[in-house]
């Protein structure tokens, strides 16, 4: 009989609205995305101007959404936007680029932003 009962409720509906909010519901275009700050972790070791650059970190996104700044400050300031021409590749996890002859010699660091989220400062070394 109990199981009549159960079953009756559910057929008529009665427990259909308590159900129906544990179903996944539709996502509306005005729903925004979580973004993921980019996190910079090893950059490969000193090289000359002219040489390759490689920085590994996580959620770095790619050459269409993000932008490389070298020679700046720890907090930031100052610097230049790597140019596209100089990335050899870029993955979500790695990049690796052509250091710009005209850098100055030195050290300095690079961030990767990522739309408008800024990565932890890595320093690098340029020699002469």
């Amino acid at each position: 009989m109990a199981r009549f009962l159960v079953g009756s409720l559910l057929m008529t509906g009665l427990f259909l609205g308590s159900l129906s909010s544990c179903a996944p519901r539709q996502q509306t275009s005005t729903e925004r995305f979580v973004a993921v700050k980019p996190v910079l972790y090893k950059v490969s070791a000193p090289v000359v101007r002219g040489g390759t650059l490689t920085v590994q970190g996580r959620y770095l996104g790619g050459p269409a959404s993000a932008t490389i700044r070298m020679g700046a400050a720890y907090d930031g300031s100052g610097g230049f936007d790597l140019p596209a021409a100089a990335i050899q590749s870029w993955t979500p996890s790695e990049i690796t680029f052509t250091v710009p002859s005209d850098l100055p010699p030195g050290g300095a660091y690079v961030y990767v932003t990522v739309g408008s989220l800024k990565s932890n400062p890595i320093s690098y070394s340029i020699g002469q």
